[in-house]
């Protein structure tokens, strides 16, 4: 995943700068970056966050840095910004994107005179270098960008920085957000929208699909207007956003007390208390606990004082382990009593599992798991959320095929089915496998009701397989 940053101010910007990206630690745990532009030019700092957080990495380069525009992002994977001389002069640029179709046009710019790639990152094609390419092929930067926007199979959401001021583009189906931010003499665009605000910047607007705009230290303008298609993806509620964001009005901590309404509302579970798997369980949680009358608990703490996110090894075995290290328990809340939690999703189910399995340990007489979110039947196409490398990661599709053996579209369109006899077969599958006391999942129809926005905007790929 990742997220992005960017000031336009008539006075240096560095200060806002560095605390915006800051607050976009949670979408990344590899790379941190921010350049500026000021009397001197161009001046960038990347850095590795793999073993320390933002701050720490950027606080000696924020008192060397003078300028009065600047974007910076943290990104889960390849370093950026990155600085571009082309025939539209000099330019960074930072991308939030998933490009399915890079081979493919990778091989279209050698045909047509691209010479080489210099950015690569672990052996691919750096893809912010990619949409930069893409970018230079027209005549204009306007044009560039929306041709980098229609020629990607995916998602990409994009802050371009030259002397002049931002341009900042949101994907075509609006998949990831952009917000602008307003305050005297100065102006931030964000991926999240509560980066900007104790700044003192307050919201000034929120980009739609495929919208394109300039960002100048004397305003906002649009220069290619949203379309009418929205698609934007229905887990950054549900997982990745801050709890403090929102997204198309709807803040993420409302949604998700949402989803532990509509979950208890269909639940009869016997439980003593209800916990969220830390953190992003945690409202899902208090959403249940207010609908169900159980009390809410913390039987377990999440550790972070020396372990923040940024704070996770590449590799998944590794991941399992600190994750499941990081959660401390409190064994006079878990000894004896009947536990319900409630967690964001259940993915490879590993971590879950270990989780289970720790508090029976410590004493617990039942536990019982809520997913926040249906199934994941269908790996990501349009953001970069997991490292999986195959759908058969996702324990639901490892169940499926032990059910089935051949596994046909069709087979997998009666999964997605809360109501059908494979569906069920498929979550008692699950709970056996991950020793849960009970398991139910949230409904597909229940989360798109916990967005509180037309379904028709929301991108439920993952769940149901629909584009």
């Amino acid at each position: 995943m990742g997220g992005f940053f960017g000031v336009v101010s008539k006075k240096d910007c560095v200060f806002d700068l560095f605390f915006g990206i800051d607050y976009h630690s949670h979408l990344g745990t590899r790379r941190g970056g921010m350049v500026v532009y000021g009397e001197d030019g161009f001046n960038r700092s990347i850095h590795n966050i793999e073993n320390a957080p933002f701050r720490t990495k950027f606080e000696n380069d924020v008192l060397k840095m003078k300028g009065n525009i600047g974007i910076g992002c943290i990104s889960d994977f390849e370093p950026q910004p990155l600085i571009v001389k082309s025939h539209h002069g000099t330019y960074a640029i930072t991308t939030v994107s998933k490009i399915n179709n890079s081979q493919e046009l990778q091989k279209m710019l050698f045909e047509n005179g691209c010479s080489h790639f210099l950015e690569m990152s672990g052996g691919d094609i750096n893809p912010t270098e990619l949409v930069a390419s893409l970018i230079n092929k027209k005549e204009n930067l306007v044009d560039g960008i929306q041709y980098a926007l229609d020629s990607i199979d995916g998602s990409l959401t994009l802050l371009l920085m030259n002397e002049k001021g931002i341009y900042a583009a949101r994907d075509k189906y609006g998949r990831t957000p952009a917000v602008i931010g307003h305050k005297q003499d100065s102006y931030a665009v964000s991926f999240e929208s509560f980066a900007y605000l104790n700044l003192g910047y307050n919201d000034y607007k929120e980009l739609g699909p495929g919208e394109i705009c300039v960002i100048t230290n004397e305003g906002v303008k649009t220069l290619v207007k949203p379309g009418d298609k929205m698609r934007i993806c229905t887990f950054l509620w549900v997982y990745y956003g801050y709890p403090s964001s929102s997204y198309e009005g709807i803040s993420v901590e409302r949604m998700r007390y949402n989803c532990g309404k509509y979950i208890a509302m269909r639940d009869n579970v016997d439980a003593d208390v209800v916990a969220g798997v830390p953190d992003s369980g945690t409202a899902h949680a208090v959403g249940y606990s207010n609908q169900s009358g159980i009390p809410f608990s913390r039987p377990f703490i999440k550790y972070t004082p020396t372990w923040p996110r940024s704070f996770m090894p590449t590799i998944q075995e590794k991941r399992d382990l600190i994750a499941k290290m990081k959660l401390i328990p409190v064994h006079d809340l878990i000894e004896g009593k009947k536990l319900l939690l409630l967690d964001d999703s259940i993915v490879r189910g590993t971590q879950m599992r270990e989780t289970t399995e720790y508090l029976f340990q410590s004493g617990a007489k039942e536990v019982h798991i809520r997913s926040a979110c249906p199934p994941l039947v269908y790996g990501c196409k349009y953001l970069n959320f997991s490292r999986s490398k195959s759908e058969m990661e996702l324990i639901t599709r490892r169940v499926i095929a032990k059910l089935e053996g051949d596994v046909t579209d069709e087979i997998l369109k009666e999964y997605t089915d809360p109501d059908s006899e494979k569906y069920k077969n498929m979550v008692e599958a699950i709970r056996k496998e991950l020793k849960f006391t009970s398991l139910a999942f949230n409904r597909l129809d229940d989360l798109k009701k916990a967005c509180e926005i037309d379904e028709n905007k929301l991108c439920t790929y993952c769940w149901d397989g629909k584009e």
